[in-house]
């Protein structure tokens, strides 16, 4: 009776051959992944660096900001440099016309973007991809070059140094991007849903707040952070168009500067300030930031 043996040590050098290459694989792969967190963690600092910076220089005293030897923690901290911000003249105006321009406009803008989104998105009408390409044309034209325009504009219709012409304003310049990124959020949700409500028994108004709204959520979210830090943040326009007693915080930090040079002690207190309320805007939205970047998602 025959036998037929087959050796095995082709086999074992073909295993050892294929555990080099894979601890070959791994090794590279984790020189990269440690060549790309490096590279990670130094550009985070690159960032963060003028953030901290700031802090730094909000607690420290006169003495210590100007000299020629750098110290990354202050000495000898001091709150008088806050105190200074907040005592300044029309900054707790500034700060009361700034939240009610910014939370204004970045509503009203929501809302009616919205509106203007769900048209283009869910209707079919005369001249739609027009006005799709104008919408994303005025995107491409930046705020400076419209100052005059609109200045003059609103110096025709009396609406000069006052709050509801530049709430107005921003809320017209957060228009197209705001059109542009929920029509994005609308169009990709399947029109079988609204069909299945309307055949549920759901009027239009209905299918509108119980379909479209919820599942549009990750986009508001989305477009309201982009509305909020743009018009808490814009300075030129509001500082050119209104007066002191009518601007925002950031149009305020001007004030900071003058002929005799710059106080750079009040002038950091002031930027730290002036970034808390965004800061917070974030905490509390935050949960849905991932959500609505991963624009067009639909949860079904």
């Amino acid at each position: 009776m025959a036998v037929i043996t087959t050796s095995s040590a082709p086999r074992r050098g073909k295993g050892r051959r294929g555990d080099d290459m894979s601890n070959q694989v791994v090794g590279r792969t984790r020189i990269g992944g440690f060549f790309a967190n490096t590279a990670g963690i130094i550009l985070a600092i690159i960032m963060i660096f003028p953030a901290y910076w700031m802090i730094n220089t909000a607690f420290k005293p006169a003495n210590e900001i100007l000299t020629f030897e750098p110290h990354f923690f202050p000495q000898h901290p001091t709150f008088d440099n806050i105190i200074s911000a907040v005592k300044a003249p029309n900054f707790l105006l500034d700060l009361r016309n700034g939240l009610i321009i910014t939370l204004l406009s970045t509503v009203s803008a929501i809302v009616v973007g919205f509106l203007g989104a769900l048209a283009i998105a869910r209707f079919r009408f005369y001249g739609r991809k027009a006005l799709i390409v104008v919408i994303l044309m005025v995107q491409m034209v930046p705020f400076i070059a419209l100052l005059i325009p609109v200045f003059l504009l609103l110096n025709a219709v009396e609406l000069t140094n006052t709050l509801t012409g530049i709430t107005l304003l921003y809320m017209v310049l957060f228009l197209p991007y705001t059109i542009w990124t929920l029509r994005g959020f609308i169009a990709n949700i399947p029109r079988e849903l609204d069909e299945a409500a309307l055949v549920d028994g759901c009027s239009r108004w209905q299918t509108f707040y119980r379909v479209i709204l919820p599942l549009t959520g990750p986009g508001l979210v989305a477009t309201s952070i982009y509305g909020f830090i743009q018009a808490w943040n814009e300075f030129i326009i509001i500082q050119t168009v209104n007066r002191p007693d009518h601007q925002n915080l950031m149009a305020w930090l001007v004030s900071n500067q003058t002929s005799r040079g710059t106080f750079w002690g009040p002038m950091m207190a002031s930027a730290l300030i002036t970034s808390i309320p965004v800061v917070v805007f974030f905490l509390v939205i935050q949960r849905n930031i991932a959500a609505g970047l991963t624009a067009g998602a639909v949860k079904g």
